[in-house]
Order: structure tokens, then C-alpha cells, then sequence
């Protein structure tokens, strides 16, 4: 039988909604850092989570160190099967190509990215993006860049308004786009977690 691991901490949900502000640009990088470098494990191996938000990461008690949580909707691409991919559609995290199998829709990398990107819109507005299928006919949601501007860098802000772009061809293709653009490449040694302290 397998024994299953028991973690203490709080979601990424739970911490952003005690906090006085949103959290600073720094705060949000280490928590990107690691959850970019799992994804990127599983990207590798044709693997997508296609469940990620606030509520999926845990904030480790001792360390503060993000953990992804829920791989239930996780499914490995097997060769030309990626349309015949269902998931339980998180509103306001779920890219418009989680609602449909339409060929011009595949999921990929770019789909987690979405999703990535939707959590860090939460820690920075405090609340969830709207619907991918709203955005759809003229795009209502306010872009970062606009929103956070002077306090978060031009770059960051732009990098994950580039993420949330409804249209999948349009987003980064990559984990290492997607820091590329935040302008957070990984470090030579893991980050020892995001801080437990309020920042």
C-alpha cells in the first residue's frame, strides 16, 4: 500500500486574504520559482497539472516553501491524444482550452502557464480573474500593467499579462519563457521557500 504524506502549512488562498497589502514582487518570485521548477518536471515529461490555483498550493508550516497540491486532473500527453483531455474546470484559473477539444486548442505548457498566472492575478488584486470563456468577445479583464502599475516591475507586469492572454499561441510557450519574461530565471540552487512572515 502506499502511505500518503502529511503536510502543514496554509494555501496560497488562505495567506494572500491575511495579508495587509498584496505582497511585494520579491514574495511573489519565490513563490513562482519552485512551482515553475515542478512544472517544468512534468512539462518535460509531457505531463500537464491542469489544476492550479491559489487553493492548490500549500505554504509549508516550517519552511514557507510552496508545494503544488492536487494531481488529480494531471494527465500525460500520449501522442496524438492531447484533445481527448477532460478536466473539473476551476473558474477563473481554467484556459479556454480546458472547455473544449477543438484541434486549433491543444494543451500544453501554455495551459499551466495560464493558470500560473491567474494565481499571481489573485495575490496581486486579491481576487480571481474572470472566466477565460468571458474574456473571449472583447476582454474585459483589466490588464496587470495597468492595474499594478509603479508597483510591481514593467516586466513582471507585462510578463504575466502575456500569460493570461486568452489565445494559447499567444502566451509563453515554456516554463523558461514564462521566467524569462518575469524576469526571474532560476537560480543555480532551489530557493529556501517564500517567507513566513507577513512581508
Amino acid at each position: 500500500y502506499m502511505v500518503m504524506p502529511f503536510y502543514q502549512g496554509e494555501t496560497v488562498r488562505d495567506r494572500v486574504r491575511t495579508l495587509p497589502g498584496a505582497p511585494d514582487e520579491a514574495w511573489i518570485a519565490l513563490l513562482l520559482l519552485p512551482l515553475a521548477e515542478a512544472l517544468k518536471v512534468i512539462h518535460d515529461a509531457q505531463c500537464y497539472h491542469r489544476d492550479i490555483a491559489p487553493d492548490n498550493v500549500l505554504l509549508l508550516a516550517e519552511t514557507g516553501r510552496p508545494l503544488l497540491l492536487d494531481f488529480g486532473a494531471a494527465r500525460r500527453v500520449i501522442s496524438d491524444m492531447s484533445q481527448a483531455l477532460t478536466v473539473i474546470l476551476k473558474p477563473g484559473y481554467a484556459p479556454i482550452e480546458q472547455y473544449g477539444d477543438a484541434a486549433t486548442m491543444a494543451q500544453g505548457p501554455w495551459t499551466d502557464l495560464y493558470a500560473l498566472a491567474c494565481v499571481v492575478y489573485f495575490c496581486i488584486t486579491g481576487s480571481s480573474p474572470i472566466t477565460s470563456i468571458e474574456r473571449v468577445m472583447g476582454d474585459p479583464l483589466p490588464k496587470l500593467s495597468e492595474l499594478a502599475a509603479g508597483q510591481y516591475s514593467e516586466a513582471f507586469l507585462s510578463g504575466v499579462d502575456r500569460a493570461l492572454a486568452v489565445k494559447p499561441s499567444e502566451r509563453p510557450q515554456s516554463v523558461a519563457e514564462f521566467r524569462s519574461l518575469l524576469g526571474i530565471e532560476a537560480p543555480a540552487a532551489p530557493p529556501t521557500g517564500v517567507p513566513v512572515a507577513a512581508p
